[in-house]
């Protein structure tokens, strides 16, 4: 079933600011490296004989007897680039009804996604997206037209469907996010929905596309989508299994509670690894349990986000 607006997660009143200096085209929430009248005080300069007075400094001019005018950092549109990891692993849990209460990772990921669009479009912030998995299979970039808005709902309509064994996608996010990092227009908000699985041995490959993001001065939010009690924990009943991989289709058999220890300390070491280079690199993590709802999720960043400015 195609996503529908109206169920759609109402953020309220909340918003989205870029916290670092963005190159957005029309006046809007975000601060811009360019200059013009708005909000922020930046400097003075000479008053030019047939400029308008209204921002004339005259306390200063009391102090110097000179005409000096005040400068504001101008505030500009957002650009916001969704990006999807639309691999095999994040169709897991498989087998079981999709909806709000029972998602997988990319039914999650998909209706984040749709919330956030609505929230750039109230704000009049243009929105691209990008869905990868081998490679990058879908490019939009950010545009606030009404028939873009609805070409990114229909792609987002697209992940909703139930997962097809016969059509495996392997991950490769490392060349997809240095492309990525290039095709985007720089000084973008990129926001990223991903399990992160990902090769061990390639992983500080993973961190340097990350940190190819941020050279490009893209301020980056990843939001780690996981299943934090199977995939995290490993909670399953005491019992042998057959655990496909959902990727390469290969099979192993055994009884999780035989690994779950060793397997738990592996995934906190991955975590831990993953949040420091997070927090060296400057790249905003979220932690984004699909057992708790999605809107709860975003709800609670936004809020953070607004406190920590």
């Amino acid at each position: 079933m195609p996503i529908q607006r109206n169920d759609i997660a109402n953020l309220g009143s909340l918003e989205f600011h870029a916290r670092q200096i963005v190159e957005g085209f029309i006046t809007g929430l975000h601060k811009s490296p360019f200059h013009g009248f708005s909000v922020e005080f930046a400097e003075h300069r000479l008053y030019n004989t047939g400029e308008p007075i209204r921002n004339i400094d005259w306390k200063l001019f009391g102090r110097t007897e000179k005409l000096f005018v005040k400068r504001y950092e101008e505030e500009t549109n957002l650009r916001c680039q969704i990006v999807i990891d639309t691999s095999s692993s994040m169709f897991f849990p498989v087998g079981q009804k999709l909806d709000y209460q029972h998602p997988n990772k990319l039914w999650f990921s998909a209706y984040s996604a749709a919330a956030l669009v609505e929230l750039m479009r109230r704000q009049r912030d243009a929105v691209g997206l990008d869905l990868f998995d081998e490679n990058i299979d879908f490019h939009a970039d950010a545009k606030l037209s009404p028939v873009h808005i609805n070409l990114i709902y229909s792609k987002l309509d697209e992940l909703l469907l139930a997962y097809d064994k016969s059509e495996r996608k392997s991950t490769n996010a490392i060349a997809c996010l240095h492309k990525i990092a290039e095709m985007t227009h720089r000084r973008s908000l990129v926001i990223i929905f991903s399990d992160m699985i990902q090769n061990l041995d390639s992983y500080n490959e993973l961190f340097a596309a990350l940190e190819h993001l941020r050279y490009n001065k893209h301020e980056v939010v990843l939001f780690h989508v996981h299943d934090g009690l199977l995939e995290q924990k490993l909670e399953f009943e005491n019992r042998p299994y057959r655990f496909i991989d959902l990727e390469s289709g290969d099979v192993v058999k055994l009884n999780p509670v035989e690994i779950k220890e060793k397997y738990e300390e592996i995934m906190k070491q991955r975590k831990d690894e993953l949040l420091r280079h997070c927090y060296q690199y400057q790249v905003d993590y979220v932690e984004a349990d699909i057992y708790k709802l999605y809107d709860q999720v975003l709800t609670a960043y936004l809020i953070k986000r607004e406190k920590l400015g």
